[in-house]
């Protein structure tokens, strides 16, 4: 594995920039002929850059045009022919654990579409592992061909109704605080409790604040008096925006808006009208949380500058929505912008309308071309992989689903009296919300059982990380099962293990291979498992590469299918169904819980 980059130029690195600039020395690498999109002043220019080592040592129109410095002949020399040249792209807000990849393989799958950073929030592995986590995210950011960027998560656990694997305090965040490549505190989900002063909250940006970095937001629906108190906190940027006269009130109250493309919440549309010049450095591009095949199909950031072009946004500010902008925000020097003096990310694109990168310059050195990766960042990339998984703290991460003793016994719904009526949790089609129902529910034995010909299956959150031995069981309609069961070690944002399930021996078995995977995603068809995905890392990630995780996933769609349900995207749903920051009715390992009242509810009605 090759060492460790230095965040910041060397003196060496400088004066090799500057000798270059100057005609002094030649440069390594000469691309002759592009024409720019400058996010500096909104115009394609006609340009050659000389690069000297990871930097961009002269931009500046073709010699023969102006009678420039003479430079001397440079060691490599790329006639672009007339090629757009972009810079690298920032995604401003991701969650790398959702698209159930590694760095190592999100690196690999989006640096061939010209994307070289991305600024991500690893609150998942840290709800999982805690500090221990986030600074193995972190290790991959040294040795990686790919710039990666964390901010430090806030929300560990995000509400006191779910016991996570770990905690992160003021202290751990502080920690966090001092390494040079976390760039802030991350999105605070307490909302509610920001906008009631709540001490605990406010303290968070306060470190940020004495770090003299900002604190992101996340604020769904906010306006008015509360969206004022939410940013008179301190809070710097918001990407729930998903209407209009959303975005433009938060846009208008100073927040720097986020416009967001993830996998199921697709925002750009909305906001379209908001992505403009005259906007400047106030709109980011974020993708927030994208699936493995959304990944592999759509892209990353790279989607919504595709996407705004195509919607007759000028291409150059959609490009710096997703370049310049996001480096201003977080404060990334050199970034975002090829000009003298910036680290040599370069994206030659040789169709403009569709943004398809031809090839990815990353500090100097190719990293992609013709849609995939070089064969020297491939390696860089695997040797990385390879060296972190030997890491202590991978070791641990690998051993991070211990579920307390489980049998039907446990997962016993009380039957209500005659005529009595019980909670239900309801999915809503193509949303993370959810409803509460009440019903009549079908009862033997004297207890509430499952009725998959009522679309009424029993969902359950077990504790997984050895720190209690909570379970919480409800009911739940939407999922559409005829049979089985489904279980998932990806449980926002505690990421206990899910269930749900048309009986009790279906649920129990799927929990059981689920803990044997080390995490995942299981398919129990009622008498046998007979699909998974392996995710070992966390119960969150797959070491698989992204075709394999892909192709899995396609196998567990299928089977999911066969049961009667919506396919692999049932572990989305599934997923957020213990999430208790988001209406209106949930279950963790506390039990159901009514998110507005932010209270522990009762099964019975």
């Amino acid at each position: 594995m090759a060492a460790a980059e230095s965040i910041d130029p060397t003196l060496d690195e400088l004066a090799f920039a500057v000798d270059v600039a100057a005609g002094r020395r030649p440069a390594d690498l000469h691309l002759r002929g592009g024409r720019l999109l400058n996010v500096f002043t909104g115009t394609v220019d006609a340009v050659d850059v000389w690069v000297a080592g990871r930097l961009v040592a002269a931009v500046a129109a073709p010699i023969a045009e102006t009678g420039g410095v003479d430079r001397p002949p440079a060691r490599e020399v790329v006639d672009l022919a007339g090629a757009h040249l972009a810079p690298g792209l920032i995604d401003g807000h991701v969650h790398v654990e959702s698209s159930l990849v590694t760095p190592a393989s999100y690196a690999s799958a989006v640096l061939p579409r010209g994307v070289v950073g991305v600024v991500t929030d690893p609150h998942e592995v840290a709800n999982v592992a805690g500090l221990a986590g986030v600074r193995w995210w972190l290790a991959f950011a040294d040795h990686l061909p790919f710039d990666l960027w964390v901010t430090a998560p806030s929300c560990v656990p995000s509400t006191a109704l779910e016991t996570a694997g770990a905690e992160l305090g003021l202290g751990e965040i502080d920690d966090l605080l001092a390494d040079p490549r976390v760039v802030g505190v991350a999105e605070l989900m307490s909302f509610p409790d920001v906008v009631a002063a709540d001490f605990g909250q406010l303290a968070k940006v306060a470190v940020a604040d004495h770090a003299r970095k900002g604190t992101e937001g996340h604020a769904p629906g906010l306006t008015g008096a509360a969206l004022q108190a939410y940013l008179a906190a301190g809070i710097v940027s918001d990407h729930e925006s998903t209407t209009l006269a959303e975005g433009h009130e938060k846009l208008a109250a100073g927040a720097f808006l986020m416009v967001r493309e993830g996998s199921v919440t697709r925002d750009l549309e909305a906001l379209l009208p908001l992505v403009d010049p005259r906007h400047a450095d106030r709109i980011g591009f974020v993708t927030d949380d994208r699936l493995p095949h959304d990944l592999r199909d759509e892209g990353a950031v790279d989607v919504l500058v595709r996407r705004a072009i195509r919607a007759g946004v000028d291409p150059v500010y959609a490009v710096r929505c997703a370049s310049w902008n996001v480096a201003r925000h977080y404060r990334l020097p050199r970034r975002g912008a090829v000009a003298p003096g910036y680290f040599a990310d370069v994206v030659v694109v040789d169709d403009l309308d569709a943004f398809r990168a031809a090839r990815v310059l990353r500090h100097g050195r190719w990293v992609a071309a013709d849609g995939r990766t070089t064969a020297e960042a491939e390696a860089a990339i695997g040797a990385a992989a390879e060296s972190l998984a030997a890491r202590p703290e991978a070791a641990a991460l690998r051993a991070s689903v211990r579920l307390p003793p489980l049998d039907a016994a446990r997962l016993r719904l009380p039957a209500p009296t005659a005529g009595g009526r019980v909670r239900v949790v309801r999915t809503v089609p193509g949303q993370v919300v959810t409803e509460e129902r009440h019903a009549a529910p079908t009862v033997e034995d004297g207890a509430t059982v499952a009725d998959a010909e009522r679309d009424l299956l029993k969902l359950a959150c077990v504790h997984r990380h050895g720190r209690g031995d909570g379970v919480g069981v409800g009911l739940v309609q939407g999922f559409g099962l005829r049979r089985g069961a489904l279980a998932s070690t990806v449980g926002h944002d505690h990421h206990n293990l899910m269930l749900v399930g048309a009986d009790d021996a279906s649920m129990l078995r799927a929990a059981a291979r689920a803990a044997a995977l080390g995490g995942g995603f299981v398919v129990d068809d009622g008498e046998r498992v007979v699909a998974e995905v392996p995710l070992p890392v966390a119960g969150l990630v797959s070491d698989a590469p992204l075709e394999a995780l892909v192709a899995q996933l396609d196998a567990v769609g299928a089977a999911v299918r066969a049961l009667g349900g919506s396919g692999a995207d049932a572990f989305m749903t599934l997923s957020f169904l213990g999430l208790a920051v988001i209406p209106a009715l949930r279950v963790t390992d506390h039990g159901l819980v009514d998110v507005v009242a932010a209270r522990t509810a009762p099964f019975l009605a």
